[in-house]
């Protein structure tokens, strides 16, 4: 009997691409420079507030718009990638990425900032399910594991770094260069990538692309995050309100009834009722509510509040930087020994502690330590979501699965945003405290509502063999 009888998982392993790490790094700092712009726009708003004189709705748009995009047409992205080949639409995606950028931060009014930041959501929307399309059909086994967990690291740590980066640039060169930073980084990656990646065709290059299920669910959700800002103006118990969530349910069922009808529908219904699936998306989609809310508060409350510049600002979310990817490092290698849902529930109950200290003490000090508690806990569920909906799926679904755990992701970016926006609105247009505490009260809330659906969703331990 010979040892090479049976291939072992390091075998197969090896008989992978070569360079499979290398271009992993190109495609986690191309992921980073995406999620980086949800965030470094955050720490920036104050000062493109005094410079364009946005009102607090326009300043959440400036996150929702791009995210909206972003997620909005997240599921067109990774329908395309399985049809035309991954590499094509992450070259032409972080093409176009690359120059909404510069064009956003040579942007002198708020409609054509807002353009910018739309244009920066649709090569978004085509890189980054492409990208996660193509790590795991390059990874196999335990490697996809760590190779995932490399990704939501970046993820959810890069989410904090972008507060750290934004107020380095905001204070600095200004805060164009939030923007202007993606030019030369995107060329790079991009000159990379097209010579490492290896050359790949579509499983189904005749199928046509479900452009009307993109634009229902885009306009669907575009529809949701303006009820939710507009409830901050006028009331969450208003006629406008309570007609345009009436619009909102319409228009996700009519997605849904398209979706089973359609020749060649965006998404496969059926993969969103898997249950791993499932439990990845509610999972991805709590962690950037939270994250991004988090985000949102902490940068108005020092800086509107407490007078602190954009450098000081970004130096004290540097723990949550920290923490976020001690949070997701610590879960990748926990994962398979204790399963996704005792992680799953830690992860939101140690956000809900973390959101609960500055919702009970709003002091500088208790926010920076809770919203480091907190980023510990959104990283350890980045990593839970991305290996739940992602570690079974098969080849040919990759593109579609990953892009519909970033699609949820973007919408919670969005959600948060909004949500918060109007709980915190006293604070955000005001002098009062009120506001914030409120926000912080509110998210330990859905955090702790969270763990609970978490608790009677997530798979558990799969047994050993």
């Amino acid at each position: 009997m010979t040892t090479n009888e049976t291939p072992t998982a390091a075998e197969r392993q090896e008989a992978g691409h070569p360079l499979r790490w290398r271009i992993l790094g190109f495609l986690g700092v191309a992921q980073l420079m995406l999620i980086l712009d949800v965030t470094v726009v955050a720490i920036a708003l104050p000062h493109i507030e005094t410079d364009l004189g946005l009102s607090r709705a326009a300043l959440t748009w400036m996150v929702s718009a791009y995210t909206l995009t972003f997620g909005g047409l997240m599921l067109l992205g990774g329908r395309l990638a399985d049809l035309i080949g991954a590499k094509r639409v992450v070259l032409a995606g972080l093409l176009i990425f690359t120059a909404a950028s510069l064009l956003t931060g040579l942007a002198d009014s708020a409609v054509l900032l807002l353009g910018g930041r739309i244009a920066q959501g649709v090569g978004a929307a085509l890189l980054s399910p492409a990208a996660l399309s193509l790590v795991v059909t390059l990874f196999d086994g335990e490697e996809r594991n760590k190779a995932l967990g490399v990704w939501s690291a970046l993820g959810g740590g890069g989410a904090a770094l972008g507060l750290l980066v934004g107020g380095l640039l905001t204070a600095g060169p200004g805060w164009p260069w939030v923007f202007y930073v993606n030019v030369p980084i995107g060329l790079v990656i991009l000159v990379g990538l097209a010579v490492l990646l290896p050359r790949q065709s579509g499983a189904v290059p005749r199928a046509r692309l479900d452009v009307l299920g993109a634009l229902l669910v885009t306009a669907s959700s575009g529809a949701l995050i303006y009820a939710l800002i507009n409830a901050g103006e006028d009331g969450w118990l208003t006629p406008v309100t309570g007609w345009l969530v009436l619009l909102v349910v319409v228009g996700y069922f009519a997605f849904v009834l398209w979706q089973r009808t359609a020749r060649s529908p965006l998404m496969d219904v059926a993969l969103l009722a898997r249950r791993p699936v499932a439990t990845g998306t509610f999972l991805i989609l709590m962690a950037t509510i939270l994250m991004i809310a988090v985000f949102f508060l902490g940068t108005f409350y020092f800086q509107h509040a407490r007078g602190y510049g954009a450098l000081q600002t970004g130096l004290l979310f540097l723990p949550v930087a920290l923490a976020t990817m001690l949070g997701a490092n610590l879960t990748g290698r926990a994962i398979a020994r204790l399963g996704a849902r005792a992680l799953a529930v830690t992860g939101l109950l140690v956000a809900a502690i973390g959101l609960a200290v500055p919702a009970l003490w709003t002091e500088p000090v208790a926010v920076t330590v809770g919203v480091a508690i907190a980023g510990a806990g959104t990283g350890a569920l980045y990593v839970v979501a991305s290996a739940t909906a992602l570690g079974q799926v098969a080849p040919h679904e990759a593109g579609v699965a990953s892009g519909l755990v970033s699609t949820f992701h973007e919408f919670g970016a969005s959600i948060g945003a909004a949500v918060v926006s109007s709980v915190a609105a006293a604070s955000l247009v005001g002098d009062t405290l009120t506001g914030f505490t409120n926000g912080f009260v509110v998210m330990a809330f859905v955090a702790s509502g969270g763990a609970l659906v978490a608790a009677a969703l997530t798979p558990g331990r799969p047994a050993t063999h």
